[in-house]
């Protein structure tokens, strides 16, 4: 018998990877996109780039600036504008906690990764950050050059 395929079997996540040096992430969140139907696919192809992006509140409402989706090559005329406001889709309650949260001082909403689950739908992960000091990124650095060692001496 045939296996049946899946057209979502290609699996789409695509990281913020500035987003982790630059901030300390305090909360996450999932939220779903309002997006047109060439931008959809452009991001099942993985043309997407989030790392000048961030977020921002207009009448209530969050959504998402610069982040660079290109433009389909498939479409023709109805294409999208490569960067525009999108709009993101959370929960009242949870629209609230981080409208009040990022009004502290030193909190921003930065977008981490989008994937797509397993439905079809675009999903973008945002977390609440606040940014890291010189010393705190160096540290890391340090972290990161450490286990990189560690794993060289496991390996031979």
């Amino acid at each position: 018998m045939a296996t049946k395929v899946n057209k979502f079997d290609k699996i789409i996540n695509i990281k913020n990877k500035k987003a982790s040096f630059q901030f300390e992430f305090i909360d996450t969140y999932k939220a779903g996109m309002v997006l047109k139907g060439t931008e959809i696919k452009s991001i099942r192809e993985g043309k997407v780039s989030l790392t000048e992006s961030f977020c921002v509140f207009l009448d209530g409402e969050l959504y998402v600036r610069q982040m660079h989706i290109a433009p389909y090559s498939m479409a023709a005329s109805y294409n999208h504008d490569a960067v525009r406001d999108r709009k993101l889709l959370l929960g009242k309650k949870e629209l609230e906690k981080l409208q009040t949260k990022s009004q502290e001082k030193g909190l921003t909403i930065i977008p981490v990764r989008i994937f797509i689950n397993d439905r079809g739908m675009a999903k973008m992960e945002i977390a609440l950050g606040r940014g890291k000091k010189v010393h705190d990124k160096r540290q890391d650095l340090k972290e990161k050059d450490a286990k990189r060692e560690l794993q060289r001496m496991a390996l031979k």
